[in-house]
């Protein structure tokens, strides 16, 4: 006991080390990533030849798969190619022995080409430690992945394979050399007998946050399409930074997992900052509605439809985590299972362990339940809008607390009682729906009964609502026919780098030499910041390069002024903030000494956003606690540009708030 008690204590020292107070104070920011070691001239010049010769091995590939399935495995190959490409142009080797091990890589990924060129995978079947890579829609890049297979694994039996996700735990140097190194030398901290493990990358350091958290979506998907997976006993599962993205997978998602795992971490801002970091913030009226998206406090009504069994040491400040979500799941009606290990810092203690395994297996064992009698969710955003067969499609207002209670209550009927939402969907699919196929099905949501069709011959379901003039009707479509804030396209300004977007460059200058030089600066600083937060490449284009077929895929981040840049110049006048000499946003702002950033559909293609001179919102402050990683700016924000943009904010905020349902300017 006392070995582990020491190592504990050492955990713990390590995790206050990474966050302390000296990370309090905006002025003096340390990078993150840190800077790497020099690199001698002789290595460098030996990994630039291993990376040019992986590089061609691809570029051929890339001809010779063109149009064939084989091309799909590519990411495979490319993981090694970059780890390696990333590590040696920025900086980016923390230990000399990261030097053989980039070799080692170089080495994995010729391999793999070679085999690839010969019209061999062998690694696609291979069980123990496996790491590959999918392609992102975010950004294009490459992402990897590890696995653990189990022994004996094999897809042709046709068996379906429980599935645990790992959300690793905070680490400024988990480069993809060093993830990629680690993922192929351990299974990691749990590995359930006869289950496969997907150790996410989650692009770098964000708690699993914004593309962290698509990351954890696609890597998963990827997996499913790749290896037999028995998609109801799917478990969430991490530790630290990594238990607090399982709180967050969890809550977002309470319908796609079997158990959820968080172990210490952070489950929202504003307490664990207090506790953990020494810092008391003092939020806005509108920062305090953004706190709503990533706070899982708001939503722990969610864990009524997913088992959880969260564990903490007993001596961990990171205990807070889970301490303050038994307090909001209690005002729940729900009890948390906590685990705690005795005389235990930030680690698992062997006895604590041990029982976590035992109650997540016997909920896996059992699995989810797909079309569960009863579903209680909650949200505050369209982002997060579906539990299983409930989806909600639209709200009454956005970052107010929206709940639904359905229930089948037996063949032909079912009931939901909603508060701030207004429109529903039911939706389950082909041979789970248990309602009676030859009945009209009374529906009754608030009191409206509504009779509906049956489920189909397949045994699946869907019938939608709209609340019109204060009664539920039913619709044939969950789509709006007007403008309205709809999954996906409900801001704020963080949410279009969470699906695929393009940034684009102004070709022409303003009137205001002072806005242009803003602009330039913050759009180079929107690209440098990216790769090294979410260690993609982002996709750019100059303005007079962007086609309609570019406007159809993408989400347009667009850097400029409506005279600087042109596609700014033709959308400027049909948006819901006007942008001439001045910027109308409530009040007036001379365009002289103010940029406007803002997010909302894009009015040449509504099936997408425009975003103007803004990348993600948090900053260099924020990098230093995962915590801070929220978003900064709501739907709109006019920034006054007499104070130069700093480690917290892109310059001096003068107005800023949300768009109403129907994109419009509202009072905030």
């Amino acid at each position: 006991m006392r070995s582990i008690a020491a190592l504990a204590f050492i955990g713990l020292s390590l995790g206050i080390f990474a966050d302390g107070p000296g990370d309090n104070i905006p002025a003096k920011v340390r990078p993150v990533p840190p800077d790497g070691i020099p690199v001698p001239d002789a290595v460098r010049s030996e990994l630039q030849k291993g990376i040019d010769e992986l590089g061609a091995q691809i570029a051929s590939l890339e001809k010779s798969l063109a149009g064939k399935p084989a091309i799909e495995l590519l990411p495979d190959v490319r993981i090694f190619h970059n780890s390696v490409r990333y590590a040696l142009t920025h900086n980016e080797f923390y230990d000399a022995k990261e030097f053989q091990a980039a070799n080692n890589q170089l080495k994995l990924g010729k391999e793999r080409a070679k085999f690839l060129a010969e019209g061999k995978a062998p690694w696609t079947t291979a069980t123990g430690l496996v790491v590959r890579g999918y392609h992102s829609v975010i950004d294009g890049s490459i992402q990897p992945y590890g696995l653990v297979v189990p022994a004996g694994y094999n897809p042709q039996e046709g068996r379906k394979h429980r599935l645990d996700l790992w959300c690793h735990g905070r680490g400024e140097k988990l480069t993809e050399l060093s993830f990629l190194e680690g993922r192929m030398k351990s299974p990691g901290e749990f590995t359930p007998a006869g289950a496969l493990v997907l150790h996410l990358y989650g692009r770098y350091c964000c708690a699993n946050k914004f593309a962290g958290e698509i990351d954890g979506m696609e890597a998963l998907a990827h997996v499913e399409r790749n290896y037999s997976i028995d998609r109801n006993r799917v478990v969430i599962r991490g530790f630290s930074m990594g238990g607090a993205a399982c709180w967050q997978f969890a809550v977002h998602y309470p319908g796609r997992w079997a158990a959820a795992a968080p172990g210490a971490g952070f489950s929202e801002t504003p307490d664990f900052l207090r506790v953990f970091q020494n810092e008391i913030i003092h939020p806005n009226d509108w920062e305090k509605k953004l706190f709503h998206l990533y706070d899982c406090t708001d939503w722990a009504l969610n864990f009524a439809n997913l088992p959880v069994v969260a564990y903490s040491g007993d001596m961990d400040k990171q205990k807070q985590a889970a301490d303050i979500m038994e307090l909001a799941m209690k005002k729940e009606g729900l009890t948390l299972r906590h685990v705690i290990g005795p005389k235990t810092g930030h680690s698992y203690h062997p006895l604590a362990k041990r029982e976590i395994n035992q109650r997540i297996d016997a909920i896996v064992e059992k699995g989810r339940d797909p079309i569960p009698k009863s579903i209680r969710f909650t949200t505050y955003t369209l982002r997060y809008n579906q539990c299983l067969w409930v989806k909600v499609d639209l709200l009454k207002a956005h970052w107010e607390k929206a709940t639904v209670h359905a229930e089948i209550l037996d063949p032909t009927r079912v009931r939901a009682k909603t508060a701030n939402i207004e429109g529903l969907t039911f939706l389950m699919p082909a041979g789970l729906c248990p309602l009676d196929p030859v009945s009209k099905i009374q529906v009754d949501i608030d009191g409206t009964l509504l009779a509906v069709n049956p489920p189909a011959s397949d045994r699946s379901w869907s019938v939608h609502f709209r609340k019109e003039n204060g009664a539920w009707v039913q619709t044939t479509s969950a789509q709006p026919k007007e403008m309205r804030k709809i999954h996906g396209l409900q801001g704020p300004i963080d949410d279009a780098f969470m699906d695929s977007f393009l940034m684009v460059q102004p070709t022409g200058k303003s009137a205001s030499s002072q806005v242009d030089a803003w602009v330039q600066k913050e759009m180079d600083r929107a690209l440098v910041q990216w790769r090294s937060q979410f260690r993609g490449e982002a996709r750019v284009k100059k303005d007079v390069e962007v086609t309609e077929e570019d406007a159809r895929k993408h989400h347009l981040v667009l850097w400029g002024t409506p005279e600087s840049n042109k596609i700014m110049g033709r959308v400027a006048s049909r948006l819901p903030i006007k942008w001439g000499k001045e910027i109308v946003a409530g009040k007036s702002f001379s365009a002289e000494s103010h940029a406007l950033a803002l997010v909302c559909p894009n009015p040449e293609n509504p099936a997408r956003y425009v975003v103007f001179n803004s990348g993600f919102t948090f900053r260099d402050y924020d990098y230093l606690n995962n915590a801070r990683q929220i978003p900064r700016l709501p739907d709109y924000a006019v920034i006054d540009l007499s104070q130069p943009p700093n480690a917290q904010k892109p310059g001096k905020i003068a107005a800023a708030g949300f768009f109403n349902e129907a994109w419009q300017l509202q009072d905030n």
